[in-house]
């Protein structure tokens, strides 16, 4: 027996200590690739020294005698930080992802190469200005003498990752860099899924009417009526059920209300208490760790740019110079169609144009894939655009025998200026030279706001299409391709984009609210972000006479939702306790609990409060009652709960609370009856999820900020070392806008917001400041891949300063970058 014991021992002692051995040599391996900031390095390309110092947050300050040397260096830092990012997203916009990671990405690689952006990237490489051009080549080139570093020094092949996904990375070029920008385009759009919902729930409702229910029109003026989808196809079934298609992994498509959102406002100088104007900006986007912003500082021949940068591109996207501040917003213009169009059933080849019958532009596509056969695509063209699998947005459902699908998109222009544009912008000297630089700007559609030291402006960007007034959805539905009056007539004038140049009252903003009330087709969109954040933010704006960098903060970190402000009343009017409590432990007593907490709340979404939870879970569930009696299935859809709906079914507009009455029961229920009955729903499942004590409950518990590694996110144990999660406040219509996934088991998981937040102040520009959601490193080794995270969540931001003095004297290390050679 002893004789075992001791062998025994000796097995489980030789396993401690080859894991040991294991967990260290991993370690070793991916710390190779820790860049080092406090070296000099002889690197190909630049034409003189190039110094890149960074700050205690691993902010680079980039200095160098030309501006191609400066975009070289940025080129090298974002290479140094976030090369796997930057590669993953190039193969992502290429359709390249299963050479890497086999079979479980070929759906989004068919997508990719069917919307073949990289190609028209490439194309567009031609149509940059030479500014652009020199920049373009000189960032390839920072990035490439990175890669020639890491190859030449064994610097462990740039980042852990590409030890369990080794795949040769190829040199950055000029194109790689546009497709990123078309790439991020494709993320912040949702229209041509939007089109599809509204079909299937035509085709799903029996009544007409209630379409405007359950998919309402952002306050304003009214749209005339449109046909039904199955006036227009009428060979589709009644009822189109999902085909099943899964989400396919790494997808850059948004799920249906998460393709961008975004908070911007500007005060003038007579509405700031320090007499300069003033701008906040945070764009909203899918949490990811490492964040997909990037700080930095250019120091160009024009003067210092400081912001918001994306690893892969090289152009502050949202920012300031000594002259100008500019942020961003989705300006959720309807730049997207979808056409059905017919095929010649004598040869499928051939679809119908308004002069017949006319072949595909096609051409063969190879998906390579890690571990098993490659396949072969054809890709396929109509004038519309694109042919779309059928899997896409769920479009099989909706598309008729006989028929494909085509995609037209102002993003798929092969002579696509915007980066252009942006770059032009970062030299601008005034309001009115940035709007007029951006002309040339196409998509991502933004909303830009500005300031100058006198000047506030808003203005949307992107190529607004042109549609003729007899379209026969407006675009709002897929519509028949081969009839004239539905396609495409060209773009807008850049002119009739809506503008706002210094208004009387002083303040500008946008939430991605509805901006502006046009007839069709000059109406801009049908389908705005916001409904609800703007109420807040224009209280908030109108409270004070004057503003300061500090009151913009404020409203940027504001937890208060309107949203349950108003809806609370109407849902629980008829519920608030009034009669004898009941006893303990009773389905009874909870509910009256859990209505006085309710009752005498502020509408704080703080993350310390269990109001917010039993707020969110209430109208989740009562959300679920109201629409899956009608729609079924197609309820899966609509995952987060719309405001107008609740409003329009308890305020019984247009007849809508029809809705609260179950159809397969032969009692008639009222809308208090499912208030009820869903609080009821609400506090089982929190009982079971978080525990009965109500009182005890935390919002931040439920509401917690995931930052998941796309990649390793869901790797046991190593998700423990590269997901940043935090405790969070906000909500889906807080300013401090945190929006929930929807899905089980984690509902009110925080996946999308602010992961960048700035504030400029021109009455002192170096007061001015900024934040990410994570940190400057994509190495889960690091100290800075979530050092800014904790700032982040705890509403704290670091300065923003073009002062050179400030930089160098806060450096933890600077790189010097010599030309071979000397």
């Amino acid at each position: 027996m002893s004789i075992v014991f001791r062998w025994l021992l000796r097995v489980a002692a030789g396993l401690i200590g080859f894991v040991v051995v294991m967990v260290v040599l991993i370690y070793y391996l991916a710390g190779q690739s820790l860049p080092d900031y406090d070296r000099t390095v002889r690197v190909t390309g630049p034409s003189a020294p190039i110094e890149i110092v960074r700050n205690n947050a691993d902010v680079p300050h980039i200095f160098a005698e030309t501006d191609p040397d400066v975009f070289f260096g940025l080129g090298y830092a974002h290479a140094q930080d976030r090369l796997w990012q930057m590669t993953i997203m190039r193969r992502t916009s290429q359709g390249r992802l299963s050479e890497v990671f086999g079979p479980q990405t070929v759906s989004t690689d068919r997508l990719l190469r069917r919307l073949d952006i990289y190609r028209l990237a490439a194309q567009s490489v031609g149509a940059q200005d030479d500014q652009t051009l020199l920049a373009l080549n000189a960032y390839s080139a920072g990035v490439n003498a990175r890669l020639a570093e890491i190859n030449d020094d064994a610097l462990g092949r740039g980042a852990p990752e590409m030890f369990l996904f080794n795949a040769p990375i190829a040199p950055w070029t000029p194109a790689d860099s546009l497709a990123l920008v078309k790439l991020m385009a494709l993320q912040l759009s949702g229209h041509a899924s939007d089109e599809v919902l509204r079909a299937r729930v035509s085709l799903m409702l029996d009544d007409p009417a209630r379409v405007s229910d359950v998919l309402p029109d952002a306050p304003g003026s009214g749209v005339a009526s449109l046909p039904e989808y199955s006036d227009l196809f009428p060979g589709l079934p009644r009822y189109a059920e999902r085909t099943g298609t899964q989400r396919a992994p790494l997808t850059p498509v948004a799920r249906r209300g998460m393709a961008g959102a975004s908070n911007a406002w500007t005060a003038a100088p007579f509405r700031s208490a320090a007499g300069g104007t003033l701008l906040a900006n945070d764009p909203h986007l899918g949490f990811t760790a490492p964040s997909i912003w990037y700080l930095a500082r250019l120091e160009l021949a024009s003067g210092g740019v400081i912001g918001g940068t994306i690893p892969g591109i090289p152009v502050v996207m949202t920012g300031r110079s000594d002259k100008l501040g500019w942020g961003l917003t989705s300006a959720y213009l309807d730049d997207q169609d979808l056409f059905i169009e017919r095929l010649n059933p004598d040869n499928p080849e051939e679809y119908q144009t308004p002069d017949g019958f006319k072949p595909f532009e096609s051409r063969p596509s190879i998906i390579e894939i890690k571990d098993a056969p490659p396949i072969t695509l054809t890709l396929r063209w109509t004038d519309n655009g694109p042919v779309l699998p059928g899997s896409q947005y769920d479009l099989d459902a909706i598309t008729p025998p006989g028929h494909v699908v085509a995609l037209s998109w102002s993003a798929l222009s092969p002579q696509d200026t915007s980066l252009s544009a942006a770059m032009a912008m970062m030299e601008a000297t005034s309001v009115q030279e940035a709007i007029r630089l951006n002309e040339a700007y196409i998509a991502p559609a933004q909303n830009l706001s500005l300031i100058d030291k006198d000047t506030i402006a808003l203005k949307l960007i992107g190529a607004v299409p042109r549609r003729d007034p007899q379209h026969q959805s407006q675009g709002r539905m897929p519509s028949q391709g081969w009839r004239p009056e539905n396609r495409w007539q060209g773009r807008m004038p850049y002119a009739s984009n809506p503008e706002f140049v210094s208004p009387t009252g002083g303040i500008l903003g946008n939430t991605n609210n509805k901006i502006i009330e046009r007839p069709f087709p000059d109406h801009i969109s049908f389908v705005w972000g916001d409904t609800q954040r703007v109420n807040r933010w224009q209280r908030l704006m109108q409270t004070r006479e004057v503003h300061t960098r500090d009151s913009f903060i404020e409203a940027q970190l504001d937890p208060v939702s309107f949203t349950a402000r108003s809806l609370l009343p109407l849902i629980g009017a008829d519920l608030w306790f009034t009669g004898q409590s009941a006893p303990d432990g009773t389905q009874e007593r909870q509910r009256q609990i859990a209505l006085s907490l309710l009752a005498d709340w502020n509408g704080e979404m703080n993350e310390h409060l269990p109001e917010p939870l039993i707020y969110s879970a209430w109208l989740r569930a009562l959300n679920e009652r109201l629409m899956r009696d009608e729609l079924g299935p197609l309820a899966d859809e609509f995952k987060h709960v719309d405001p107008l709906f609740i409003e329009r079914v308890y305020r019984d507009i247009d007849g809508a609370s029809i809705w609260c009455d179950v159809r397969q029961s032969a009692p008639v229920e009222t809308c208090t009856d499912m208030a009820r009955l869903a609080l009821d729903d609400a506090l089982y499942w929190i009982g079971d999820t978080y525990g009965t004590a109500l009182e005890s409950l935390r919002w931040g518990d439920a509401h917690q900020a995931a930052h998941d590694h796309p990649v390793l996110g869901d790797v046991p144990i190593l998700r423990y070392f590269v997901n940043i999660r935090q405790s969070t406040s906000g909500g889906d219509n807080t300013l401090l806008r945190g929006l929930t996934s929807g899905e089980d088991p984690a509902p009110f998981e925080n996946v999308h917001g602010a992961g960048y937040r700035g504030v400029y102040d021109f009455a002192d520009p170096d007061s001015s400041v900024f934040i990410i959601s994570t940190g400057q490193s994509g190495h889960f080794l690091s100290r800075h891949y979530d050092d800014l995270a904790q700032l982040w969540r705890r509403g704290e931001y670091i300065p923003m300063s073009l002062d050179q003095d400030l930089a160098r004297a806060a450096a933890v290390g600077t790189t010097i970058l010599l030309p071979k050679g000397e």
